[in-house]
């Protein structure tokens, strides 16, 4: 018998979520039949698999021992060779500046090269070896919760992404950006002449064979509404570049990089949306994107951050180069 007590980061989950993350070697149909059966019980009663767990309860698990030799993970922390840039951390919440060209974690729709990476070459792991590294995370104290990522990046643009220490601090993040209260900027450079600003309207619709997208002017069926918002920076006419600060209205799979293309303004270096072999001349081997901005409207116990505005640094952004004379905007 193996009995686990719910800490605060096992709180607030459904039974067979929780059994589902504690014990890996489980097929889901016998862990059901397992709750059913009473194999599974809570505080010693029988449970069912919705049961929602809240901290100081008892879970003791009747199931054979072979099914928890995947449990007993041997991690490789200390092989990792990444090295994360912080941009802020306190105990709740850490703020990377992921480099393009490095993976969020494996399984990220989209990447053809997820297939071919494994955990431990992503930011994921390397954050999280961080932490077992300053002590504040340690896999054996855990039941079933790991330092989790809040948001994604695609693999070749940078920016900052969140990773939440502690599950509380991962529900509120992720309600925070379901209610559209955490707030994003992006930094682009762009082939063409843009207007000064603008909000361009559309409706955008995923490809799942190609694993890219399509935009359109009207609604399509299929299609989700888009509205992408930009402001033009600088404009090189010599290049015929201009660089962009972009705010999401809407948030959709590689919105800004078909949006703007659909509008005839490629991203400099984008291989999906808008291909020019100079920009490959030009050592250009991905678009020119950067989610360099993030600022939070908390209403809960994150509340303390607001008011702040979290910036990456400027020689970061590889593509600002191309605009000697810019400053990021503050």
């Amino acid at each position: 018998m193996y009995s686990y007590t719910i800490n605060t980061n096992d709180a607030g989950q459904r039974l067979d979520k929780f059994v589902t993350k504690t014990v890996r070697g489980l097929p889901q149909s016998l862990m059901y039949k397992y709750i059913r059966t009473k194999r599974i019980k809570v505080n010693g009663k029988r449970a069912h698999e919705k049961d929602m767990l809240a901290a100081g309860d008892l879970v003791e698990m009747y199931i054979p021992d072979e099914f928890f030799s995947d449990t007993a993970e041997k991690t490789e922390y200390e092989r990792v060779k990444l090295v994360p840039e912080i941009v802020y951390e306190d105990e709740n919440i850490l703020l990377c500046d992921k480099k393009p060209g490095i993976l969020v974690h494996v399984g990220d729709e989209g990447d053809k090269n997820t297939a071919d990476a494994s955990e431990r070459e992503t930011l994921l792991f390397a954050l999280q070896a961080y932490l077992v590294r300053k002590g504040e995370y340690n896999p054996e104290n855990e039941n079933s919760f790991a330092p989790a990522l809040c948001n994604r990046i695609d693999r070749n643009t940078g920016g900052i992404v969140i990773l939440a220490k502690n599950a509380p601090t991962l529900r509120l993040v992720n309600e925070a950006i379901r209610e559209g209260r955490v707030h994003k900027k992006y930094l682009c450079a762009v082939h063409g002449n843009a207007r000064p600003e603008a909000t361009l309207k559309g409706c955008l619709r995923k490809d799942y064979k190609t694993k890219t997208v399509q935009v359109f002017d009207k609604p399509v069926p299929g299609g989700k509404e888009i509205l992408t918002k930009y402001k033009k920076l600088s404009y090189r006419k010599d290049a015929d570049l201009s660089l962009l600060e972009v705010e999401l209205l809407t948030g959709r799979t590689h919105q800004i990089r078909a949006h703007l293309a659909h509008a005839g303004l490629p991203l400099l270096g984008e291989g999906k949306y808008g291909v020019n072999r100079e920009d490959r001349k030009k050592g250009y081997s991905y678009q020119a994107l950067y989610s360099y901005k993030l600022s939070f409207d908390f209403t809960d116990e994150l509340a303390y951050l607001n008011g702040r505005t979290f910036t990456v640094k400027e020689g970061n952004v590889h593509f600002l180069k191309e605009f000697p004379s810019i400053k990021l905007p503050k």
